[in-house]
């Protein structure tokens, strides 16, 4: 789901400190971004729980959360008020559009075996940053940095296919060249290293 999905409202006028914070979130902000997570974690849950339950819940709280994180201009389209609201709408777009995805799949895999269609990968639309490049290096920065600093080298083709470019599970095994069980015992693993990351900062 991209920004323009989001539902534009009239907004109060902000305090210093709201701008101050929004300063902050925009630009990606470490510490701001953890701040984020721990404190909406639980909005974003019930968000993508109204259509998703079990493993599929999971992906997607975590899925939304990577998405702020390496996305600036998606920052960049918050323009304050709730952000959990914000969060919540967009989470739950998202877990929509996630389902639409597995139907479509479902149908295409049918499809093949019958002999209809070949099973593509889904092209996935790369982040833009050309409009602010300054922006768009900060926010990938933090991505980077849970590269470098965490991410196990044997875990890094299942990090970039499903949290980076956001493939199904089922494309991401098939390009991988993996079965589906194994990517998505790597998937939690990389799930669990993610969060233990994120809320590090807010615990500093």
């Amino acid at each position: 789901m991209s920004p323009r999905h989001l539902p534009t409202v009239a907004l109060p006028m902000p305090s210093a400190a709201d701008e101050q914070w929004l300063e902050r979130f925009r630009r990606g902000d470490r510490a701001t971004l953890a701040e984020c997570y721990a404190d909406h974690l639980e909005q974003v849950k019930r968000a993508v729980g109204r259509v998703l339950r079990g493993a599929d819940q999971e992906n997607l709280i975590h899925e939304v959360f990577l998405r702020v994180i390496a996305d600036g201009e998606l920052r960049r389209s918050f323009r304050g008020g709730s952000l959990g609201a914000w969060l919540g709408t967009m989470a739950y777009h998202q877990a929509i559009d996630y389902v639409r995805r597995h139907q479509r799949h479902a149908v295409a895999d049918r499809r093949a075996l019958a002999g209809e269609a070949e099973v593509t990968v889904e092209a996935i639309p790369e982040l833009s940053g050309e409009d602010d490049a300054v922006a768009e290096a900060r926010a990938k920065l933090l991505v980077d940095q849970f590269r470098k600093n965490v991410l196990p080298a044997k875990w890094a083709a299942v990090f970039e296919a499903r949290f980076v470019q956001r493939l199904t599970q089922r494309d991401a095994a098939r390009v991988l060249g993996i079965p589906r069980t194994t990517l998505a015992y790597q998937e939690l693993r990389l799930q669990a290293l993610l969060k233990r990351f994120l809320l590090e900062e807010s615990d500093s």
